[in-house]
Order: structure tokens, then C-alpha cells, then sequence
């Protein structure tokens, strides 16, 4: 029996929970081929950067840190060693051709829907390092495949998922079809594509019999899902979670990133009916003006979003919501901004994501005039930044007294204390012991602090 020297393989993962779940995919899908994951880039045969492009100057970013990238691999092979570089995610989707160009230590470039050729890419990679170099070039891949890359992936393991702890992430839907005239991610994932129901059931089974608790649905439009059950049936958002919900083992779910348009009635009714779909929703509205809106292209209003608001809570009364926005976007006003005030007060946020807008290269927006002046932006992200502030400290004081289940995940800074987390994503911290962790129980909430709640463990009332 022929065994795999082992190899030693570090990724640097940026941006959001979906790069996450691709960092520890791809991490899957090299293990058969004798890598496994470290925590120190010096010793690394193999290192992977896992780039978002959502943030300003990500690009500039990435080639940055492949300067420093360059220098260990120079130590590396001076010492008779080596290391093999790999850019992966937004940024390499969108730009892969002139990281090649800049980086040609670089041995391998490819988007999101590539991860599943990882192996093949890392074998022509490796045959390239026997060439002059001067006949040595990246390969790059960054097509959009029409094969479904989840099929080709393999089985988490086992041990690898334990180590992934009571929570876990679960991609059922990549790619947007709304194309915001602000956003890279139509141009970057690609169009909108739901994993069939199945191939969910069976990731979510296989991570609730290793353990996990909590799993959080991801996508681009999460609330977009329409994939296809045994039938061909298209199957949404809504009716996956309520056969997410008979999965023995599994207790909480919950799901990011929506899109108002997609919030549909089935998905509200599984919020009225399904007590294990949290009641914490990141809906955003990015702007509460509604020209500023239409330039966006969000096609929604600030009424419809706040109506949508109000059916949700209907629904489910103690719904709490995030929300994200974008201040100076193109022509905005102080009347506009003083509308995304209005929509945020009217709202009350538990928890908000903003950011100034800045220019994505190849995005409609890049195009548009009437740029607002960056002193103006700094300015009003700081008022709204205070408001949602404000509103997050509100949230957290109000629910001082009440008597929340928490996902008791890890053991805490202080000795004597353990921490886990609310319905509501808050981090709760309490004294308990160690015995506590991995199951759900109900704490008293007896204070705050500036990013978490403290609380006490609520004791049984004797017969």
C-alpha cells in the first residue's frame, strides 16, 4: 500500500462565513492528497489565500501580503526547502489573469467555483515547478463551471467537522442574480445556484451525528434557495428548514445572507412554526432613501421593507434584526441619509453592519457620477454608526431579566466561567462548569457588557 508523504497546508481565509466554509472545503479536498492544516504559514508546503472582494482596496490587500508571501518562500528555498502559493476566492475570480501577470511566484489562481479541480490544479502546478523558469506560468482557473462543484467535493471527515465545534456552516446557494449596482458578487460567484435538497440533508445529518448543534444556512441570497428535492420539485428557503428540522441531534438554525425581495410567506410561516429557527434575521436594507435605493437597484422601497418588517414580526414577535448600510453611495443627499436615520429608528436594530461606499471596478456604480466627498462620508457613518450603537446597546439591556436558552459552547477567560451563545447571537458569559458545554440551558440574564450579556444559570424549581 503506497502512503502519502504528509504536507503541511496553512489558508488565510478573508471576508465572510461562506469563505470560511470554502477555506475548510478546500482543506477536505487536499486531505486525501496527504495535506494537513497548520497554524504556522513559515512552515507551510502549501499556502492558500482565500480573498474577498467586498472591502475596499481588497485587491491591493492580497498583493501585499503575497510580498510577504514571497519572502518566506525565498527563506524556504535557500534552506533547500519550498512553497507552493495559491490565491483563491473573489479577488482571484475577478482579477486572476493580472495576479499572474504581478505575482508570478504565485503557482495557482481560481475563483469560487473551482474549488472541486483544487487536486487536478495542484498536480499541473507541481509539474510546472519542473519546468525552466522561464516557461513557468500560474494556472488559472476562474471559469464558471457547469458542473455542480458540491457534487465533486468529498465528504467532510469526521474528525476534521468535530474539530469545527457545536456550530457549523452550511452552503446551500451561491451566486446573485440582482446585480446591486454596488456589488462585485453577480460578477465574481456568478449567478444564483441552489444545491439539490438532498446533498443539504445529507452535509447536515453528517454534522449533526458529529456533534454540532447549530448550523447556519449560507449564501450570497440564502433566502433565494430553490433547490430541487427528489422529483425535481424546486423547494425554498422556508420548506428546507422544516426538513432541517427533523434531523435528530440538531437543535438551532440559522441562516444569512436575505435579500427583502426573497423574504417569501413560506419562509415567515417557518419562523411562526419552527421554535429551532433562531429568531435573529440579518435582512439588509442598505439605504432607507428611496431614490437612493432605485440607484442601487435594490428594487425595494423603504415602505415595502418596513411593511416586510412588520409581517415578519407578526409572525414571530420576538424577532430581533441586523441589518447592513452603505452611507455616501453616489448622490446621496443629507436628506437621504437623513432618511436611512428614519429607517433605522423606525426599524430598532439589534445589531448592524455599515460601511462608506467605495468603488468596485466593473460594477454600474463605479460608473456613476456625483461622488460624495470622503469627509462627508466619515461624518455620516459616524452618526449612523452611533444610532445602531445605541440601538445594540438598547437590545442588550432590554433583555437583562429575561430568561434565555443558551448554547453553552466553550469554557470562559475567567476561571470558573463558561460562555455560549443566545438566540439572538449574543455572547453570553456565566460561572458554571465544564459539564455544562455542548447543550442548551436556560440562563437568567443579569447584566451587560460592551459586547456581550452576562447571566447566571437558571436553577430548577424542585417538585
Amino acid at each position: 500500500m503506497n502512503h502519502i508523504a504528509p504536507k503541511k497546508l496553512f489558508i488565510k481565509t478573508y471576508g465572510c462565513q461562506m469563505n470560511v466554509y470554502d477555506s475548510d472545503r478546500m482543506a477536505d479536498a487536499l486531505a486525501p492528497h496527504g495535506y494537513m492544516p497548520t497554524q504556522d504559514i513559515g512552515d507551510a508546503d502549501l499556502v492558500l489565500l482565500n480573498t474577498c472582494h467586498i472591502r475596499e482596496k481588497a485587491s491591493e490587500k492580497v498583493f501585499s501580503e503575497l510580498g510577504r508571501l514571497r519572502e518566506l518562500q525565498t527563506e524556504r528555498r535557500a534552506t533547500g526547502g519550498d512553497m507552493m502559493i495559491g490565491v483563491a476566492g473573489c479577488v482571484a475570480q475577478a482579477e486572476g489573469e493580472e495576479i499572474a501577470r504581478r505575482a508570478p511566484m504565485v503557482d495557482m489562481v481560481f475563483g469560487p467555483q473551482a474549488y472541486h479541480r483544487l487536486p487536478d490544479m495542484l498536480a499541473k502546478a507541481e509539474a510546472n515547478r519542473h519546468l525552466h523558469p522561464a516557461l513557468r506560468r500560474s494556472v488559472v482557473d476562474t471559469d464558471f463551471p457547469e458542473e455542480d462543484k458540491f457534487a465533486h467535493l468529498p465528504a467532510a471527515k469526521k474528525d476534521v467537522t468535530i474539530g469545527r465545534g457545536l456550530t457549523a456552516f452550511l452552503t446551500v446557494q451561491e451566486g446573485c442574480d440582482k446585480f446591486c449596482s454596488f456589488c462585485v458578487v453577480p460578477y465574481t460567484r456568478g449567478a444564483e445556484v441552489s444545491r439539490p435538497v438532498a446533498q443539504v440533508l445529507e452535509e447536515a445529518r453528517r454534522l449533526a451525528d458529529a456533534g454540532v448543534k447549530e448550523i447556519t444556512l449560507l449564501g450570497q441570497n440564502v433566502n433565494a434557495y430553490h433547490g430541487e428535492d427528489g422529483s425535481g420539485r424546486a423547494v425554498g428557503l422556508g420548506e428546507l428548514a422544516y426538513l432541517l428540522a427533523e434531523i435528530p441531534g440538531l437543535q438551532r438554525l440559522r441562516y444569512t445572507t436575505s435579500h427583502p425581495r426573497d423574504m417569501d410567506d413560506a419562509l415567515i410561516a417557518a419562523h411562526r412554526d419552527l421554535p429551532f429557527l433562531m429568531p435573529y434575521l440579518h435582512l439588509p436594507v442598505q439605504s432607507g432613501s428611496d431614490r437612493i435605493l432605485k440607484a442601487m437597484n435594490r428594487k425595494h422601497t423603504s415602505a415595502e421593507y418596513l411593511a416586510l418588517i412588520d409581517r415578519i414580526k407578526t409572525a414571530r414577535p420576538d424577532m430581533a434584526l441586523s441589518g447592513d448600510f452603505i452611507v455616501g453611495f453616489p448622490g446621496e443627499t443629507d436628506a437621504d441619509f437623513e432618511d436611512t436615520l428614519k429607517i433605522i429608528r423606525d426599524t430598532g436594530y439589534a445589531s448592524a453592519y455599515s460601511f462608506k461606499y467605495s468603488t468596485r471596478p466593473g460594477t454600474p456604480g463605479a460608473n456613476l457620477t456625483e461622488q460624495v466627498e470622503e469627509a462627508v462620508k466619515v461624518e455620516r457613518l459616524a452618526r449612523l454608526q452611533e444610532l445602531v450603537n445605541q440601538q445594540t446597546a438598547d437590545f442588550h439591556a432590554s433583555c437583562v431579566g429575561k430568561t434565555l436558552p443558551v448554547l453553552i459552547e466553550r469554557v470562559g477567560r475567567q476561571a470558573g466561567q463558561i460562555g455560549g451563545r443566545s438566540p439572538y447571537l449574543q455572547a453570553v458569559h456565566l460561572d458554571g462548569s465544564t459539564d455544562l458545554i455542548g447543550a442548551i440551558h436556560d440562563v437568567e440574564i443579569i447584566g451587560t457588557s460592551t459586547n456581550s450579556l452576562v447571566g447566571r444559570l437558571k436553577q430548577a424549581v424542585a417538585a
